[in-house]
């Protein structure tokens, strides 16, 4: 997703260690002895020795704290509120890629930034002050090294898009579910292999991304949030599906390709809002009888971006495969005849 959009902040007092001024003294390095002058331009006295002696003086400018490369780089004189852009809807700032190691610390005292990119940086650590920029509404850390999140991310009340994929963590803190307003989020591609039960208080959410990451089963939880319409399990080590997933009536996109799922359950055939099912690279023998009832199914579906049934590079059994190359109606078919002569 792009993050666009921006506006100025009110002016603010820049941090101490983040000021790009610098005081500047002269040492004056003469023999044995070293004395050191405030100020610039002050001249260099005589002391007893012959006019005609030659003296050795060396200079050094010595500065004071200096931002990394990357954050002097970044401002370039400039102040940390010049970075914020205005957009039609929300103030906006995007670091992406600029090979932080650490977030700067004047980052906390943009309190009106709405819409922040912190994407595809080297970044361990988002600290607690984090908190503190409690307008933001778009939050993304994705393509980080992030092993945790702070636990002050519940107070960001007003978030609804929080991109944390690419990293490396492996639980997610329960504050989370005090983002009420939270309607997208992405955990793909990270070591997460169960969720707070909290999170059941997450009911406006309404994109779940998991995939590529260590689920055995589909969290309880999950079956709480009655408002999703996207639910991407991908790429984990589940083994089944649980009857419970008849409770996501709002359901359009599921994804659980590639794990080691064995069979389909009934209670996925009376999602009837259900758009695309992909269900490759599984271990799938069977399909459900009443798998005709998913009408909006509107083909058997190859390329992963098409919607439809996708039930490729599973072990069916005969005469499964032959019907499935007949297309979507020969299929259903074939199944609500199975079950009339049942």
């Amino acid at each position: 997703m792009h993050f666009t959009g921006s506006s100025l902040s009110p002016c603010f007092d820049f941090p101490t260690s983040c000021r790009l001024s610098s005081s500047v003294s002269i040492c004056i390095l003469q023999g044995n002895k070293t004395s050191v002058l405030s100020g610039v331009n002050q001249s260099v006295m005589g002391t007893g020795h012959s006019k005609n002696e030659e003296r050795r003086t060396m200079v050094f400018l010595r500065k004071g704290p200096k931002l990394p490369a990357w954050e002097d780089a970044l401002l370039a004189g400039r102040e940390p509120k010049s970075l914020l852009k205005r957009g039609l809807r929300y103030v906006s700032l995007s670091l992406i890629m600029k090979g932080m190691t650490s977030t700067p610390d004047f980052l906390w005292g943009l309190h009106e930034v709405q819409k922040l990119n912190l994407s595809r940086n080297q970044l361990v650590v988002i600290p607690p002050s984090l908190g503190k920029l409690d307008r933001l509404v778009v939050l993304n850390l994705g393509g980080n090294c992030l092993k945790c999140l702070p636990k002050e991310i519940g107070l960001l009340r007003n978030l609804k898009v929080l991109f944390v994929n690419m990293n490396c963590l492996k639980e997610v803190p329960a504050e989370l579910s005090l983002c009420r307003k939270l309607e997208v989020l992405s955990l793909s591609h990270n070591c997460i292999s169960q969720l707070p039960l909290s999170f059941t208080d997450l009911t406006s959410l309404r994109k779940l991304n998991l995939s590529n990451n260590r689920f055995v089963q589909i969290p309880l939880c999950i079956f709480a949030l009655r408002s999703l319409d996207f639910l991407h399990l991908g790429s984990n080590k589940l083994e089944n599906i649980a009857e419970s997933i008849q409770y996501l009536v709002n359901l359009q996109i599921f994804i659980v390709e590639n794990n080691n799922i064995r069979s389909l359950p009934r209670s996925l055939c009376y999602i009837s809002t259900l758009e695309l099912l992909n269900a490759d690279y599984n271990a799938i023998q069977t399909l459900p009888d009443d798998l005709y009832l998913l009408r909006r199914l509107r083909r058997i579906a190859w390329n992963p971006m098409d919607k439809g049934l996708h039930i490729a590079h599973n072990p069916l059994s005969r005469p499964l495969p032959e019907v499935v190359e007949g297309g979507l109606d020969v299929l259903f078919n074939y199944l609500r005849d199975k079950k009339e002569h049942n």
